[in-house]
C-alpha cells in the first residue's frame, strides 16, 4: 500500500505495535473467547525481539504493521519462525510488504523454511500469507470440555502397560513419514522412550490412557498441563487448559471406535479434575488427524503456515 515507510524494528516500536497485537487479539478472542483474556502483549513483542530480528511499518510515524521473526533448532532446518505475537497490521496487506523486507535478509543469511503462526478466523491475514506463497502445515484446536461418561474398553495406564505404550508410540511418526505429509521429524531411541513414557507414568499430573481390545493394548493417549508445551507457548497458551498431547492407535483398529473412546475418557477425566478447557494440535497436511480432531468439536485457533524457498 502506499506511503509505506519500513524500518528495522527496534525498542521505540514496541508501544504502537503491542497496541496493534492487541486489538489483532481482540478480535481473536471475539472468534474464539476461551483465548487467554489479557496478555502482556509488549513484553511478548520485547522477548521476540530481543531474539530475533524484524521490520516494522510506518505511515506519519505511527506504527502500523510490524513482523518478528526468529531462529528454533536447526532440526527444523535452516528456518525462522513468526511466532503468535510476531506479526499484525492496521490492513493485512502491509505485511506482504514487510515479508517482502524482512525475507531477503533471512533468506541472504541462509534461512530458507519460514514458518508463520496465525490466527485461524483471520481471513484478510491468512489470505496475505497465501498469496507469499504460505500453506497451511499444522493447526492448534481448542474447545469446551463436555460433561461425558468414561467409556467402556479405555483406562489409565500402569507401568505394567510400558512396553505396549512404547510399542504403538513410533504409530503416529510412521505415518507422518508417508505421504502427503512427509514429515521426517527426528526420531527418539527405544531407550529415550523408555524413559520418557516411564517419567510421564509416575507423573500425577500427566494422564496416561490405554484402550483395549480382546486382551490387547491397541491406543494410547496422552493428557498434560498446557504449560508444558511449547507448542502451545507465548500468546497461543491457554492458561489452565489440558493439553491433549499425544493420541494414536494401531492402524488395524482403525475405524473401530477406539480413537473416540479414548477422546471421550480424556474429557471425562479432565472434567472430573477440574478442566474446562481442552488444546491439542495437529498436521493438516495427516489427512486423519485433520478430520479426526475437528470431528471431535477441536475448533481451530491458530495456523502454522508454512513456506520454502528454493
Amino acid at each position: 500500500m502506499s506511503g509505506l515507510e519500513i524500518q528495522p524494528f527496534s525498542a521505540e516500536h514496541l508501544d504502537g505495535a503491542a497496541e496493534l497485537l492487541a486489538e489483532r487479539h481482540r478480535r481473536h478472542r471475539d472468534a474464539e473467547p476461551l483465548l487467554a483474556a489479557e496478555p502482556d502483549f509488549r513484553a511478548e513483542i520485547e522477548a521476540l525481539s530481543a531474539e530475533g530480528w524484524g521490520v516494522v511499518g510506518l505511515r506519519d510515524g505511527r506504527v502500523v504493521a510490524f513482523l518478528l521473526g526468529i531462529r528454533k533448532a536447526e532440526s527444523w532446518g535452516p528456518n525462522i519462525w513468526v511466532e503468535p505475537a510476531g506479526h499484525a497490521a492496521d490492513e493485512a496487506e502491509d505485511i506482504r510488504d514487510l515479508y517482502a523486507v524482512a525475507a531477503a535478509r533471512w533468506v541472504d543469511e541462509g534461512r530458507t523454511r519460514h514458518y508463520v503462526q496465525a490466527p485461524a478466523p483471520d481471513a484478510p491475514l491468512l489470505d496475505a500469507w497465501a498469496r507469499l506463497s504460505f500453506g497451511r502445515q499444522h493447526a492448534m484446536g481448542i474447545r469446551e470440555i463436555p460433561d461425558v461418561e468414561w467409556p467402556d474398553g479405555v483406562r489409565l495406564a500402569t507401568k505394567r502397560d510400558l512396553d505396549a505404550i512404547i510399542e504403538i508410540a513410533p504409530v503416529l511418526p510412521d505415518l507422518q513419514d508417508q505421504s502427503p505429509v512427509f514429515g521426517q521429524a527426528p526420531r527418539e531411541t527405544e531407550e529415550e522412550l523408555r524413559k520418557e513414557i516411564g517419567e510421564d507414568l509416575e507423573n500425577p499430573d500427566i494422564a496416561n490412557f490405554v484402550a483395549e481390545l480382546d486382551g490387547r493394548v491397541v491406543g494410547n493417549l496422552v493428557i498434560a498441563p498446557t504449560e508444558l508445551s511449547p507448542t502451545h507457548g507465548g500468546l497461543a497458551r491457554v492458561p489452565g487448559a489440558a493439553l491433549l498431547a499425544f493420541a494414536a492407535t494401531k492402524p488395524e483398529v482403525r475405524g473401530l471406535g477406539t480413537g473416540v473412546a479414548m477422546t471421550t475418557a480424556a474429557f471425562a477425566w479432565a472434567r472430573e479434575r477440574g478442566y474446562e478447557t481442552m488444546v491439542t494440535d495437529w498436521r493438516e497436511t495427516n489427512l486423519f488427524s485433520s478430520r479426526f480432531w475437528p470431528k471431535r468439536g477441536f475448533r481451530r485457533s491458530f495456523l502454522r503456515l508454512y513456506r520454502s524457498i528454493p
